[in-house]
């Protein structure tokens, strides 16, 4: 199963985009693609940010870099935990093996990681496959998460 956290364009577009967005965004395009091509399920995990935000609702920010296909849910989500008060929880069957990619590592990725974890998932997360706006930090949430019992894996690695 592929986890796609706030692949939006604010964050892998111009005019803010995270470090690295061109190879984190190729990495990402990546996983979707084998992701698709295996038959694996496919989550797309959007944040909604505020009124001043760069991901308010309905904005281009807002926009998904990457439409889902049929079939493949959206979970809207307003704090870094994609579990939190969303049916992120329903749609990954108990013990899944769940890859993990998106923005921004200090944030959603390392607490939807984190939660994960906690009810028992396998978690993946790709290296090269999730930045930030800060240099250092996906590096340093690559390293917390490993410790509290995510495997860390490279593309080349990821299959589904």
């Amino acid at each position: 199963m592929l986890l796609l956290i706030d692949a939006q364009r604010n964050m892998l577009e111009p005019p803010a985009p995270v470090l690295s967005a061109g190879p984190v965004g190729a990495a990402i395009a990546t996983l979707l693609e084998r992701a698709r091509t295996a038959g694996a399920p496919v989550i797309h995990v959007r944040n909604n940010g505020g009124p001043d935000d760069p991901d308010k609702p309905g904005t281009p920010g807002w926009e998904l870099v990457h439409a889902p296909l049929a079939g493949e849910p959206v979970v809207d989500k307003t704090v870094p935990d994609s579990f939190d008060g969303t049916d992120l929880e329903g749609l990954v069957p108990a013990g899944s093996t769940i890859v993990v990619a998106g923005m921004q590592s200090e944030w959603c990725v390392r607490e939807t990681s984190l939660a994960a974890l906690a009810r028992g998932h396998r978690v993946l997360l790709v290296a090269g496959a999730h930045s930030t706006y800060d240099e250092g930090v996906s590096d340093a949430v690559e390293r917390e998460l490993a410790e509290a019992g995510a495997e860390l894996v490279t593309l080349d690695r990821v299959a589904f």
